[in-house]
């Protein structure tokens, strides 16, 4: 399956590299190559993630990082729609 970042998610991701890297670079290149390994999971199975209670949205937490992935199916194209850390109150999407 294709996997694709919606605007919102992308700026997501860029913003939390960004203060990553400010506190810590290393740990920027930590989270990053999770977010990376997290993506390719969801080409293969896609459904591997957790139903939420909105539509069609499903979301994947990242390995020992405080993030969650949220993802929705869309024929062979799975996009990522939002991505936060736990700690977050939540939103829209959990």
């Amino acid at each position: 399956m294709k996997v694709v970042y919606s605007r919102r998610a992308f700026r997501d991701r860029e913003a939390i590299l960004d203060y990553l890297h400010k506190q810590s670079p290393v740990g920027e290149r930590n989270v990053l190559a999770r977010f990376e390994h997290a993506v390719r999971l969801l080409g293969d199975p896609p459904s591997s993630g957790v139903p939420t209670d909105v539509g069609n949205v499903r979301v994947l937490f990242v390995g020992r990082y405080p993030y969650k992935i949220f993802y929705k199916i869309t024929g062979d194209t799975v996009e990522l729609v939002h991505i936060r850390h736990t700690s977050r109150s939540p939103s829209e999407f959990g």
